[in-house]
């Protein structure tokens, strides 16, 4: 798989008055309700991270490159400026609504992670009371990260004396509830949780990951779900008749196939422990991707009350990170086509970032054949 970054394709990035309407009348729990993430442990210690992003309303998002100590800012509270810092390490990722911050991303030494919806148990500190040089919006946490740190351990340690404060999104009109999944190239895996004003981090060792309620109970209800396994259910005899399985697959039974995020988190974590692990690499990114395909939303698959008339949520792009490599996969929904950002091709102490529209392709290529 051959990486390339499509800078030659034209922006066509929109910032549409209508749209902003929209979301800011959606309320927050209907916004994403329906991502995805996980880690593929690989054969050589280390793993393979991937994530859906699923969107109501166009989110316009483009690959970033921020160079290493480039200057971030953080909106602080009541949307006056907050903290800045010059990040320590370069990253790659993808933005939303134009904005200079992350909502996925991978930086050069291979810690990666993403931001997911976790509605109704997302609970920020009062802006007001915390220290600015240590609050972050909830949308600025994984720049953070990113930009400061090589190792879970860094995270763990550092976040800690960290606040993700209430404040309002410009660009939405609420304070997005979210929750963080970070991995390493060591192969760890933590949970992030803002709740009731503190932050909750949690280890996470079959390194999955959705969206509400918060990551413990997801923990537990695995425990429903003791007997999933990719071999096949033995033979069954009931009064000297015996009952075979009907076809492939009888062990995974009654694993739950629908879209809540509770039925996606036992299903993510039943295809990572049982799929067939490779070696860091492109045979690893594939049967990553093959994985991810699995959680993919097609526009009408997931609806509300059709009098509300709610935009249809859907999987805008999906990502995959190759943490031991340093390369970055994307795809979109009009183009399913991975395209792949390698961080080592880039001057990561370049002066100013680097963005790429990701325009689809709509137009399949031609097969081609021998004459």
């Amino acid at each position: 798989m051959k990486p390339s970054f499509p800078y030659f394709l034209k922006n066509k990035f929109v910032k549409s008055a209508t749209a902003l309407t929209v979301i800011a009348a959606v309320s927050a729990p209907y916004a994403a309700v329906a991502c995805t993430s996980f880690l593929l442990p690989t054969t050589d210690g280390s793993g393979i991270y991937a994530r859906t992003m699923e969107f109501g309303i166009e989110l316009q998002s483009n690959a970033l490159v921020i160079p290493r100590a480039y200057t971030l800012h953080t909106t602080g509270a009541d949307g006056k400026a907050g903290m800045s810092w010059k990040g320590k390490y370069a990253a790659i990722g993808m933005n939303a609504l134009g904005e200079t911050t992350l909502v996925d991303g991978m930086n050069e030494k291979g810690l990666a992670g993403g931001v997911l919806y976790f509605p109704e148990f997302a609970g920020y500190a009062d802006g007001s009371k915390t220290d600015k040089e240590k609050s972050l919006a909830p949308w600025d946490v994984l720049s953070w990260v990113l930009t400061n740190f090589a190792t879970v351990e860094e995270v763990k340690t550092a976040i800690q004396d960290m606040s993700v404060i209430n404040v309002v999104q410009p660009q939405m009109g609420f304070a997005p509830p979210l929750h963080y999944t970070i991995h390493d190239a060591s192969g760890a895996s933590i949970v992030i949780e803002p709740v009731d004003g503190k932050l909750k981090i949690y280890d996470n060792p079959v390194g999955v990951m959705t969206n509400s309620p918060s990551f413990d109970w997801h923990m537990t209800n695995l425990r429903n779900f003791l007997k999933m396994s990719p071999l096949n259910a033995p033979d069954l005899k009931i009064a000297g008749t015996t009952f075979s399985p009907l076809g492939q697959g009888s062990g995974l039974l009654g694993i739950p196939g629908d879209s809540t995020p509770p039925s996606r988190f036992v299903r993510a974590a039943a295809y990572v422990q049982t799929v067939e692990k490779q070696p860091s690499g492109d045979d690893a990114v594939r049967l990553t991707e093959h994985i991810l395909n699995n959680f993919d939303i097609p526009k009408g698959w997931i609806q509300t009350a059709k009098e509300l008339k709610i935009p249809l949520e859907y999987t805008q792009w999906s990502t995959i990170a190759d943490l031991k490599n340093q390369k970055y996969y994307v795809k979109m929904y009009d183009d399913q086509v991975l395209r792949g950002i390698d961080i080592k091709s880039f001057d990561l102490d370049a002066k100013e970032l680097k963005k790429a529209p990701l325009s689809p392709k709509i137009t399949p290529p031609s097969v081609e054949f021998a004459k």
